[in-house]
């Protein structure tokens, strides 16, 4: 998804925060017990993204590990990952042999952070909000497959949907489906800054400087009636600067736990130099990154010029030089742990060859060397970013095809920016919605996608992805995952760069830290807990 400030002791005293304070715990306490994590995710709340935790909004991770904490939905992916188990709900099925209509019905007893009754009615609130709104952010596109959402009764919810639809379970899992109350949010408007609740397990009292949350503190919700088991009572989450930032806040105590994102340094010298009261923990990770294409733009409209660069970019060197061990080349969009991934870019291009890339420019009778701005984002996906593209840079102009320029831009002007088709080229990183294929095909190619690309395949849109979604059993639907695979690696319309390792660093005597980030990088904070060093 889309992925996606500043805290030091020394300007504690010149901040003049603004507390919005969220559910039932205003002026929530600070500091004491809580368990501290540090984060180099950035929340700014501006012109390009007015309303970050809203879900009718959010999509990127570092907003929905936000919403995750506070706002139920009907499933949840259980610890150790899987297939979707009720949350908010009793309990979920299929009621119909073609996977198209979906009933839940609602616990007994679950309130919103307010006092207010959680009923049928919010989750139907909800989830026609979030396709009223339609943000350009890409958040509906999760939902494309509801036609109708009928509330029966306090507590029965039915969708019916336009198609046979697989994974809609694993939807109903995500924050794009997280219930809300009619009486707080407005069904027609996002709800801007970074006021949320729900009837999750914490609430949240935000502290922001100007247009930035500079800390999250998550209060336990003594009302919450879920599936999870909440193993502490506060946990404050600090947004830093860069990973060094971070580090230094670990080192010294100020927090207990740094996640989002490590450098590839830092963990290089945690693996080589253990420090005492500090453990390393390396835990399943999904994430991809890629080149997109605004196949419109006059520079890369012509596919001959996306397949050359396909040909020369050394995803090796890259993974290699910059992440080290942390990360391993990628040669499609679906990673290699994740069933039905092929190496369809391999297959296509092979090693990296300049000769090939010179051959299907000459063919395509496009002049060398092709000017390309590559665009990148600062302060999303951590410090080495810059160096990567650095790296794609040199490549590129080595070959003396391309004549190439970076540009870095922070997050809260990329991303509209990107969603403008303001950049040809630019980086971006994904981490799962939900631990399936059609998550890391469906954003990129289907309707009113992620990306927001003019590039259209009818084939992937009107054939391919459905016939996906009609196999209940997802490993039969490897056969149009694999062409699916074979149109981008002809196409283009996304380069998959590199496939990731995560990891979380925490002192000796917090409990639980295996548990934090699941594959999909979702943050349990309600796992974590105060032990014995």
């Amino acid at each position: 998804m889309d992925r996606k400030t500043l805290v030091l002791p020394a300007l504690a005293g010149l901040l003049a925060p603004v507390l919005a304070a969220c559910g039932t715990t205003p002026g929530a306490p600070d500091g004491g017990d809580a368990i501290v994590v540090g984060t180099t995710d950035r929340f700014v709340a501006g012109s390009g993204t007015p309303a970050p935790f809203d879900p009718a909004f959010a999509y990127d991770t570092g907003a929905w590990n936000v919403l995750r904490q506070t706002v139920q939905t009907l499933m949840h992916i259980p610890r150790g990952g899987g297939r979707p188990v009720p949350e908010a709900a009793s309990r979920c099925e299929f009621t119909d042999t073609r996977s198209q209509t979906y009933r839940c019905v609602l616990r007994d007893g679950l309130t919103f952070a307010g006092g207010e009754p959680v009923t049928a009615e919010d989750v139907v609130f909800s989830i026609e909000r979030v396709r009223d709104i339609k943000s350009d952010n890409g958040t509906a596109a999760l939902l494309s497959t509801v036609d109708t959402v009928e509330a029966r009764g306090e507590k029965e919810i039915v969708f019916r949907l336009t198609a046979p639809d697989a994974t809609f379970p694993y939807k109903l899992s995500t924050p794009v489906a997280g219930i809300v109350s009619r009486e707080s949010y407005d069904a027609g408007e996002l709800r801007e800054g970074f006021r949320v609740d729900g009837s999750g397990p914490y609430t949240m009292t935000a502290e922001t400087d100007g247009d930035r949350l500079v800390r999250a503190v998550f209060t336990r919700n003594p009302d919450y009636k879920g599936d999870l088991r909440v193993r502490n009572d506060q946990v404050e989450l600090r947004t830093f600067a860069d990973a060094e930032a971070m580090g230094e806040a670990l080192a010294s105590g100020e927090i207990d736990m740094m996640a989002r994102t490590m450098s590839p340094e830092q963990i290089r010298d945690l693996q080589e130099h253990p420090k005492d009261g500090v453990e390393l923990t390396e835990v399943p990770g999904l994430e991809i990154r890629y080149l997109g294409f605004n196949t419109e733009h006059p520079s890369v409209r012509d596919k001959a010029v996306r397949q050359a660069v396909a040909s020369v970019v050394d995803r090796g060197r890259i993974a290699g030089k910059v992440y080290g061990a942390t990360a391993e080349p990628l040669y499609s969009l679906i990673p290699t742990s994740i069933t039905g991934h092929t190496n369809a870019f391999f297959e296509r291009y092979g090693e990296p060859d300049r000769r090939r890339a010179a051959r299907i420019l000459e063919k395509a009778g496009i002049a060398t060397p092709v000017k390309l701005d590559l665009h990148y984002t600062t302060d999303h996906y951590g410090s080495a970013t810059a160096e990567e593209f650095a790296a794609l840079r040199d490549q590129l102009n080595a070959s003396g095809l391309f004549d190439v320029t970076v540009e870095g831009t922070e997050w809260s002007e990329y991303r509209p920016a990107q969603k403008r088709g303001d950049y040809a080229v630019y980086g971006l990183g994904w981490f799962p919605d939900f631990p399936d294929p059609d998550n890391y095909i469906a954003p990129f190619l289907d309707e009113d996608n992620f990306l927001n690309t003019p590039y259209v395949s009818t084939a992937a849109r009107n054939q391919l992805i459905p016939e996906s979604r009609r196999k209940a059993d997802r490993s039969a639907a490897a056969l149009p995952f694999a062409r699916l695979q074979d149109i981008v690696a002809d196409d283009v319309p996304v380069l998959p760069l590199w496939q990731g390792k995560q990891y979380v660093a925490a002192r000796t005597d917090v409990n639980g830290v295996e548990w934090t980030l699941n594959a999909s990088s979702d943050l349990q904070l309600w796992e974590l807990e105060r032990g014995t060093a």
